[in-house]
């Protein structure tokens, strides 16, 4: 009755271990999982920048197969169904909830369980809380792949270009081209937004974001990224900039991008102090806005975003580029952390073994990619 997981240690320490198989309780499912990803924030939880609890299991990504119903949910689900689950698991009842603040379940940041309050995906098994309000069935004819990117990714990405309140014919910048900001930059285009501008210092990475819906694709190093988008939007700024790194430079970039009641819409994790400079804030009488969001989650979310998929409105696969399995956690996370060879996002497979699996992940994804 045990299973392999990666748990947190301490500050820079991660290991695989067993440990006791969960089991549900009333209105809990266990999941099987059979994929799962490592997050930018799983990098800020290893280096001790944000602080978790010792022992937890990590991770907050999970696709998988039901493994076990806890006692009432008999009716809307069934022991073999695949299922996605959200990095955020609102329990639909609280005051948060019912105001609509999902992500925010319970308290500040509350709806972000795994791997932060309970344990996470990283693992065998995972025990999914408030089960009914947020197991989302995997449409027929998708594979883990085609889903892996929804419970954070994609929601997130999107929910940059939601909060941001992007409308038919905007100007949008975003600032960081990883996954999340690949996703928000997707997002800009189906909102309708007329001028997208990636800004990224990876040329890899701007490449993709021109297949994802971005006009002109922006290096720092090449040119002085709030000085073009200056230029290409007559003197004034976008109309909404997304930051989408977590870094004072890139917030700040962001806010100066932004024109005179514009939209700051910020999806980055910060640690340490943050600075508004007052000339950006046009000494914060302005009349902008700074919204900042923690992904949406919840089953209803994540059946929108895999119809979105199913349809063929969008194709994330280029974003999964590299395949490992469970036992070479250590070496997914290494080449994840320090962002080598193209990666943008991995794949997580505990139920297979490692010969099984290709260090890329197919001939498309690397062509996209590189």
């Amino acid at each position: 009755m045990t299973m392999r997981a990666v748990v947190f240690k301490g500050r820079g320490r991660v290991a695989l271990e067993d440990v006791p198989k969960p089991r549900p309780r009333a209105g809990e499912a266990l999941v099987r999982i059979t994929t799962t990803t490592i997050c930018g924030t799983d990098v800020h939880i290893v280096r001790g920048e944000y602080p978790v609890k010792p022992g937890l299991v990590l991770g907050h990504e999970p696709v998988g197969v039901i493994a076990e119903l806890g006692a009432g949910l008999e009716e809307h689900y069934a022991v073999g169904q695949r299922v996605v689950v959200g990095a955020i698991t609102p329990c639909g009842q609280c005051f948060y909830c019912l105001n609509g603040s999902h992500s925010q379940c319970g308290g500040p940041m509350g709806g972000w369980k795994f791997g932060n309050t309970i344990d996470g995906a990283w693992a065998d098994y995972l025990v999914v809380p408030d089960a009914k309000a947020n197991l989302a069935v995997i449409p027929r004819g998708l594979s883990d792949e085609d889903v892996l990117l929804c419970p954070d990714v994609f929601s997130t990405g999107l929910s940059g270009a939601e909060s941001g309140n992007i409308r038919v014919g905007d100007s949008v910048a975003i600032f960081a081209q990883g996954p999340i900001g690949l996703c928000a930059t997707l997002g800009a285009r189906l909102k309708g937004a007329a001028l997208i501008i990636a800004v990224d210092p990876m040329r890899g990475r701007l490449e993709v974001a021109r297949r994802f819906g971005a006009n002109v694709a922006i290096a720092p190093g090449d040119a002085d990224p709030v000085a073009e988008i200056k230029r290409l939007t007559d003197g004034r700024g976008v109309d909404v900039a997304i930051e989408a790194l977590g870094q004072q430079e890139t917030f700040e970039s962001a806010l100066r991008a932004v024109r005179p009641g514009g939209t700051l819409s910020s999806l980055g994790v910060y640690s340490g102090k943050l600075v508004a400079p007052y000339q950006a804030l046009y000494a914060g009488l302005g009349d902008q806005r700074i919204v900042t969001t923690l992904c949406p989650g919840g089953k209803e979310r994540m059946r929108r975003l895999m119809a979105m998929i199913a349809n063929h409105r969008v194709d994330l696969s280029p974003l999964v580029t590299h395949h490992f399995s469970l036992e070479d956690f250590s070496d997914a996370f290494d080449l994840f952390s320090n962002q080598r060879d193209g990666v943008l996002k991995v794949a997580l497979h505990p139920t297979l073994h490692v010969d099984r699996i290709p260090l890329l992940a197919g001939d498309r994804a690397m062509d996209e990619v590189c």
